[in-house]
């Protein structure tokens, strides 16, 4: 068997820009040859249980059988074909699957490249559609500690001061940002923690395309868990206002919270629904936007006559293909018990996380699970940590956290946090 040439290390910190890591001093890359299961397998040999999901995307591991069958099928038949004047079956069939499991009302289907752009998708339905209504609108009411991308429409929605945007503050549109809901998901739910957000939508609806939050679990800006019922108010408001609701929940979709979708949490639907990661089983980039029939044909009744957005590579069929093969495995239902034996095993296992002096809270929910410090991490030196202990875990700011993929086991789940512990207890 030929030996396969080593990674480059030297080339990649050189030339090769990583996310959220500097030229100057980059952070280290650990070379990773293979993935299976839960497993990443380092070039030398090292195997490490991966806590991460690959940023929440993997939820039924690497390599799965089902998942890589598709796109090999699919890339004999065409890897790839424009969506403008054409179209094909595995993107009839994902729109199909969307419009039957997402929540009620949702029922057209706009398929973008990524969660940032699915994004930008949205907030520009929400103004081409007041445009089309003869009252523009130009401002977008959202959470403190909230994120939602790195694209620009993006950042001018995510938190201007709690996040890694704050830089840009100045360069993008100013909109309006209420207080995050201060009750936690477990907690005795409190009428009070909507009043910041009722107030800023009173006084400004007029001028308010959209709502837009990220249901239950606010994510990168805090990893922040707050109560169904804050969320079920804020449907209410919007009503109440006539201002539509877009729910991001591209980081939580297709079961992460325990709920297929996070906002059957408070039993409300959004106007507009972003989804992304978690799609295609974290095979490959896609993404999508799903609305109402109503707010898509207003869209179209407007002065362009259509929506005014079309990715090159909008609706590829080989990530269709993939996207309804890890609906399919969805359909089986196993993510439901997968999921609430993850948080079951978290609700055993943290608390005593929570005992070590460095730790401040942790929380969980679902598939779901967070250590938040009192101090910053060093990212270099606790990332070697993990990796001396045989995980995979990538911390940011004060939070230790974790989303496994769906199949992981007891076993392999009690190594993530008790490596957890470990670390932090130096």
């Amino acid at each position: 068997m030929q030996k396969q040439p080593d990674i480059d290390l030297a080339f990649d910190q050189q030339h090769i820009w990583h996310p959220y890591t500097s030229t100057v001093a980059p952070l280290p890359c650990y070379p990773v040859t293979e993935a299976n299961g839960v497993y990443l397998t380092l070039e030398n040999g090292t195997q490490l249980i991966d806590g991460m999901s690959s940023w929440w995307s993997a939820i039924h591991g690497y390599n799965n059988p089902q998942l890589t069958a598709a796109a090999k099928t699919q890339l004999d038949k065409m890897s790839h074909v424009m969506f403008g004047g054409i179209t094909h079956q595995p993107a009839i069939d994902l729109c199909k699957k969307l419009v039957a499991i997402t929540p009620s009302g949702l029922d057209t289907v706009f398929l973008a490249d990524s969660g940032s752009v699915a994004v930008e998708v949205a907030l520009k339905i929400a103004l081409q559609y007041w445009h089309a209504k003869g009252e523009p609108r130009a401002k977008f009411l959202t959470l403190s500690h909230g994120y939602h991308g790195d694209t620009f429409a993006a950042m001018s929605v995510t938190d201007p001061d709690n996040s890694m945007h704050s830089i840009y503050k100045g360069f993008l549109p100013q909109h309006i940002f209420a207080d995050s809901p201060q009750c936690g998901f477990w907690d005795q739910w409190d009428e009070n923690d909507i009043d910041d957000f009722s107030n800023k939508l009173a006084h400004n609806h007029q001028h308010i395309a959209a709502v837009i939050l990220e249901p239950i679990v606010q994510g990168a800006g805090g990893m922040r868990l707050y109560h169904p019922t804050y969320l079920r108010r804020v449907r209410e408001l919007c009503d109440h206002y006539g201002v539509l609701l877009i729910a991001d929940e591209i980081a939580v979709g297709f079961g992460r919270t325990g709920k297929l979708f996070a906002c059957e949490h408070a039993e409300i639907s959004p106007d507009i629904l972003c989804v992304g990661k978690a799609l295609t089983g974290g095979y490959m980039t896609l993404s999508a936007v799903i609305t109402q029939k109503n707010i898509a044909d207003t869209v179209c009744s407007g002065e362009a006559g259509c929506f005014m957005h079309g990715p090159t590579f909008m609706g590829n069929p080989l990530a269709c293909a993939v996207a309804n093969a890890n609906l399919e495995l969805l359909e089986q239902n196993k993510w439901q018990q997968q999921v609430a034996a993850i948080e079951n095993q978290l609700a055993n296992e943290l608390p005593h996380i929570a005992t070590l002096e460095k730790v401040k809270q942790v929380r969980w929910l679902g598939a779901i699970g967070i250590i938040e410090l009192h101090q910053p991490v060093d990212m270099v030196a606790i990332q070697q940590a993990f990796v001396n202990e045989g995980v995979w875990i990538r911390p940011f700011g004060r939070l230790v956290y974790i989303m496994p993929p769906y199949i992981i086991t007891a076993s392999q789940l009690s190594s993530l946090t008790q490596a957890i512990y470990q670390v932090l207890n130096i």
